[in-house]
């Protein structure tokens, strides 16, 4: 199923593709998720600066369009989880040589030519 929010409004892949990840949070959140299952606290504990609210916020649009699965139990005190969906996946994988590219020129030191 696609995901998406501006039918027919994208120039290109990329720029539909970056409205998804659009946000301070996202992307960090998908770092997050790729190692795994997490609850609304870890998350909040693994991305320092975040707000509960935009972190919510942007959990919530990430579910919308098909990236974030939540997982609600039936418990007392209530648990909920959030996992990256298969498309989730994809994304975070078409991110990692976006991530290489990051470590290379921004953390390692190098500057990206001009």
């Amino acid at each position: 199923m696609p995901v998406g929010r501006r039918p027919g409004a994208y120039m290109c892949g990329t720029d539909a593709a970056m409205d998804i990840i659009d946000g301070k949070w996202k992307v960090s959140i998908l770092w997050a998720l790729g190692e795994g299952t997490r609850r609304f606290g870890v998350l909040r504990r693994q991305l320092p600066g975040v707000t509960e609210k935009v972190l919510a916020a942007q959990l919530r649009e990430l579910e919308a369009d098909g990236i974030v699965h939540r997982e609600e139990y039936d418990e007392v005190p209530p648990r909920v989880e959030y996992s990256l969906t298969g498309i989730g996946i994809q994304l975070n994988e078409a991110l990692a040589p976006l991530g290489v590219w990051g470590e290379k020129h921004v953390l390692g030191g190098e500057r990206a030519p001009r």
